[in-house]
C-alpha cells in the first residue's frame, strides 16, 4: 500500500498517537460550533442533484420551513441536495450549517452556509450530525446517503439516542428498499423487529415532513423501538457525548480470554517498572536509614 510505503520509517504507535490530537481537535470544534445552535434538523442526499431538478427545489422549500419554524438546518455542506437545503435556511433567515469533508473528488463547500466547518473523518462529522439534530430528513442519494441513513435508524433501533423523526423524501426513490426490508428482512429472515418498520415515514410532500418534525418537537418524543418503553434495565441518561448510557455486557463464565502476545509484552513491560520503581525506593529507604 502507498500509505504504508511513505511512513513505514514512523512507528506506527507515534502514528495513531499523534493521530488522536486530530481526531480530538474536530471533535473540540464541533461541540464548540455546534453547541449553540438550539434545535436542528439534519438533511442528507445526493451532491449530484443538479439545481433544476425536483428534489432541489423540494429540499430548498423544505429548507426554509424548517427555518421559519425556528429549526437550525444541517447538512454535509456540498453540492446537491445540501446546497438546497441550506440555500432555503439560509434565505429564510435561518442557521444554515454545512459540515463539510475533504474528499480526493466530488466534494465542494456550497455558498449557503452561516456555520462551515471542515471534517478529515467521517466519523467525526457523522457524530455531529447526530449530536445536534432533533431530527433526520433524507433525500434520494446514494452510498454517503445511505450509510448515514443506516447508522442513524441503528443508533435509533438500539436506544443509544432519543427516538427521533426518520423521514425518507421520495417515495418512488426508497419504496423499493423499504420493501425489501420488510419482505426478506423481516418477513423471510426475521433479521429485524416488524416494529423498526416504524421508526420511519415516507413521504413525498416537504409540508408534511415539516409537520411531522414540528409536532414531535413539541412533544419531544417519537416511537420507541419495538412499540415499548424503555425498561429499568435500558438506562435513559443520555452521556455527554450524546448517546445513552447503558448496562455494560457481560462475559459467560465459561470463556476464557487470553491476552495477545503484545498485550502480554506490554503487561511484562509494565511489571518489571513496577518492580524496579519499587526497588528503587527500597534501595533509597535504606540509604535513609544508614
Amino acid at each position: 500500500m502507498l500509505y504504508d510505503q511513505q511512513s513505514s520509517t514512523i512507528d506506527p504507535t507515534t502514528r495513531d498517537m499523534w493521530r488522536i490530537f486530530r481526531i480530538m481537535a474536530e471533535f473540540v470544534e464541533g461541540f464548540e460550533q455546534l453547541a449553540p445552535i438550539g434545535p436542528a434538523v439534519t438533511v442528507f442526499g445526493s451532491a449530484r442533484v443538479p439545481a433544476d431538478d425536483h428534489w432541489y427545489r423540494v429540499a430548498r422549500t423544505l429548507g426554509a420551513m424548517l427555518a421559519r419554524n425556528n429549526f437550525a438546518v444541517i447538512t454535509g455542506g456540498g453540492p446537491g441536495i445540501m446546497e438546497a437545503a441550506n440555500r432555503g435556511a439560509k434565505e429564510a433567515g435561518g442557521i444554515s450549517v454545512g459540515l463539510n469533508i475533504s474528499l480526493p473528488t466530488e466534494q465542494h463547500a456550497n455558498s449557503h452556509q452561516t456555520i462551515s466547518m471542515n471534517h478529515h473523518y467521517f466519523f467525526v462529522r457523522k457524530t455531529m450530525f447526530v449530536k445536534y439534530s432533533h431530527a433526520c430528513v433524507c433525500f434520494p442519494g446514494g452510498y454517503g446517503t445511505m450509510d448515514e441513513y443506516f447508522e442513524t435508524l441503528t443508533l435509533v433501533q438500539t436506544m443509544k439516542i432519543d427516538p427521533r423523526p426518520l423521514v425518507l423524501m421520495g417515495r418512488d426513490y426508497w419504496q423499493g428498499l423499504m420493501d425489501w426490508m420488510d419482505q426478506t428482512m423481516n418477513q423471510k429472515y426475521h433479521a429485524i423487529h416488524p416494529s423498526d418498520l416504524k421508526l420511519f415515514q415516507i413521504t413525498d410532500d416537504p409540508e408534511y415532513a415539516c409537520k411531522i418534525i414540528v409536532d414531535s418537537e413539541k412533544g419531544r418524543c417519537w416511537i420507541p423501538p419495538h412499540g415499548g418503553e424503555v425498561t429499568t434495565n435500558q438506562s435513559r441518561q443520555i452521556s455527554p457525548e450524546g448517546t445513552r448510557f447503558g448496562v455494560v455486557p457481560t462475559i459467560s463464565e465459561h470463556v476464557e480470554i487470553r491476552p495477545t502476545q503484545g498485550t502480554l509484552a506490554a503487561s511484562d513491560q509494565r511489571r518489571a517498572a513496577t518492580q524496579a520503581a519499587t526497588a528503587r525506593t527500597i534501595k533509597k529507604k535504606h540509604r535513609k536509614r544508614s
